[in-house]
């Protein structure tokens, strides 16, 4: 009896165990909402407890009412982007264009005309000289007037002698030789003394009034602007010696100088157009094309020197003016594209943007970028057309997500 009593204990004790173990097993297997039920049948779903303060999911915005106000949201579209470089340069006079004004002959500066700056046109007077060569010239002239005078009345004596028999035939030819002689000196001293720049009415004068004129007047040969002045009253002047007294520059066409990194030196050619704006005339577009490129690279700052001819026709352009300049190397092409205040660029470097589909809720998302022409982004990855993002705002919302963070 003993024995049997002990056995029945023991089967009661696993059997115990058993029930435990399985009640166990129940209980783990219940959802959290099954087992709270359980505990408390009175208690909602977990589902149901989520609060309007509760931490929203990671690099999420949501914004209320008022606030959605200040955020502008628009689908991602896309845009034609040119392949092109930018290049930073100045302006400078189109030395191609412009002219030393030399004397053609020597002489001391008399007087002056003009300024540096001011604004020429072809055949103003720019200076006056005091030339040996014109007095040389005019008093040949006078000499050769005086000549054709004498030769002539001689002729005509000799004509009535002729008629009268007092000469002979051969004292006429004589007579008729000696003043059409006369006559082309005359010629040749008036070609001589026009080329100082005398008029025909000048010369007149002079051969009437037998009065030497040795101012010599330098005229501008161009219309354009006195880029340089190196004329004084007095100053010995020489042909071709340098510097010239005045210089001259048509400013139709400037010359832009920019330096290019050596990188992108293999996609300039001579003949791309360019377009130009300048700080001063901010909005104005001036076009050109290249017309020069250098033959070598500044082993210094490893760049290449290149230059274009810019249209200039309303003479808006000063040498000296810093300039950018957009050279098209390439086909263009169409892409993704977003406005530049719909990027952010976020303290670590990287480029972001705001989307959302609910116009309340927004998501940070990286994106790749890659031209900026026009005010709008390339966007070459992590963005697709059509997907809603914020074009305004955009530096807001990445603002309050860093303030919710902290």
């Amino acid at each position: 009896m003993e024995h049997r009593s002990k056995i029945i204990l023991l089967l009661s004790a696993a059997f115990a165990v058993v029930v435990l173990v399985a009640a166990g097993l129940y209980f783990s297997g219940l959802s959290s909402n099954k087992r709270a039920a359980a505990i408390n049948p009175e208690a909602p779903p977990a589902s149901q407890t989520q609060k309007d303060g509760e931490e929203a999911p990671p690099n999420t915005v949501e914004l209320n009412e008022s606030q959605v106000q200040s955020v502008k949201i628009e689908p991602v579209g896309e845009r034609t982007f040119l392949i092109q470089r930018n290049a930073v340069g100045s302006i400078d006079f189109n030395q191609d264009m412009t002219v030393q004004v030399f004397s053609s002959y020597q002489g001391k500066i008399v007087d002056l005309y003009a300024n540096i700056g001011d604004e020429v046109a072809k055949g103003r007077k720019l200076y006056t000289i005091d030339s040996p060569d014109l007095a040389q010239a005019e008093s040949s002239l006078i000499t050769a007037a005086g000549v054709l005078e004498l030769t002539t009345k001689t002729l005509e004596r000799a004509k009535k002698l002729y008629e009268t028999q007092g000469i002979s035939q051969k004292d006429l030819q004589q007579a008729v030789s000696e003043q059409q002689s006369a006559d082309g000196a005359l010629n040749a001293a008036r070609n001589a003394v026009r080329l100082f720049g005398k008029s025909e009415s000048e010369i007149d004068q002079i051969v009437a009034k037998r009065k030497i004129d040795p101012i010599m007047v330098v005229t501008c040969p161009i219309t354009g602007r006195i880029s340089a002045r190196n004329a004084a009253p007095g100053l010995l002047v020489q042909p071709g010696a340098t510097p010239a007294p005045y210089s001259v520059a048509d400013e139709s066409t400037m010359w832009l100088l920019a330096y290019v990194v050596e990188s992108d030196s293999p996609l300039f050619h001579v003949g791309q157009e360019v377009k130009v704006n300048v700080m001063a005339l901010p909005g104005h577009e001036f076009q050109g094309k290249i017309t020069r490129i250098g033959a070598a690279i500044d082993p210094s700052t490893h760049r290449l020197l290149v230059r274009s001819e810019i249209r200039d026709p309303k003479r808006e352009l000063r040498p000296g003016m810093l300039a950018t300049y957009v050279i098209r190397t390439g086909d263009s092409v169409r892409s993704t594209a977003v406005p530049v205040d719909g990027v952010v660029r976020e303290g670590d470097g990287t480029m972001t943007v705001w989307i959302t589909t609910d116009r309340k809720t927004f998501a940070q998302r990286i994106v790749k970028l890659g031209l900026q022409q026009d005010g709008y982004h390339q966007i070459t990855g992590g963005l697709q057309p059509g997907e809603l993002i914020a074009t305004e705002g955009a530096l807001y919302l990445s603002n309050a997500l860093r303030n919710a963070s902290k």
